[in-house]
C-alpha cells in the first residue's frame, strides 16, 4: 500500500520518529488507529472521567507538582506493553 500525506501529517509522523518513541512509521500508524478505536467506543462517563484526569494533571503541574523524566518513560513503556498485550 502507498500512501501520500500532507506535509503537516508527515510532520507529526516525523516528530514521533524523532522522539524515539517509536521506531518505524507502521508503529505511528498503528497507534493512532488503535487510539482512534478506543475512543470511538467510549461512554460519555469514560470521556468525562477523562477529562477530569487531564484537569487534575494540569492542576497539579501549575502547583509544580510533576513527575521526573524517567518515571514518565517507565509509565509509558508500563502502557505501551499492556497494549500490546489486549492484542
Amino acid at each position: 500500500m502507498h500512501l501520500e500525506v500532507l506535509a503537516d501529517i508527515e510532520a507529526l509522523i516525523n516528530k514521533r520518529l524523532v522522539s524515539g518513541a517509536y521506531e518505524v512509521i507502521e508503529d505511528v500508524l498503528r497507534q493512532a488507529l488503535e487510539a482512534r478505536d478506543a475512543e470511538g467506543s467510549w461512554t460519555e462517563e469514560e470521556r468525562n472521567a477523562l477529562m477530569a484526569h487531564i484537569a487534575e494533571g494540569y492542576r497539579q503541574a501549575e502547583r509544580g507538582e510533576l513527575i521526573d523524566g524517567a518515571l514518565a518513560r517507565a509509565i509509558r513503556e508500563m502502557k505501551k506493553d499492556w497494549r500490546y498485550s489486549r492484542g
